[in-house]
């Protein structure tokens, strides 16, 4: 993922810790952000990842978990 963009803001804090909530929750983050492409790269990588540790590492990369 490229370091110049802003990273948008995923307010996960209080909702279900499940995975695939957290993912749908930053991947809205991102499509509302305008990117659309790395929504989709995020989500091929947390399906990719080996773990939920791993998966929500990955998901830090692209939003600012609040």
């Amino acid at each position: 993922m490229e370091n110049s963009v802003e990273k948008p803001k995923a307010k996960v804090i209080g909702q279900d810790g499940n995975v695939f909530v957290t993912l749908v929750i930053c991947t809205s983050a991102l499509k509302k952000a305008g990117q659309y492409d790395q929504s989709k790269e995020l989500t091929n990588r947390v399906f990719s990842s080996g773990s939920y540790e791993e998966a929500l590492s990955i998901m830090m990369e692209y939003c600012e978990l609040i």
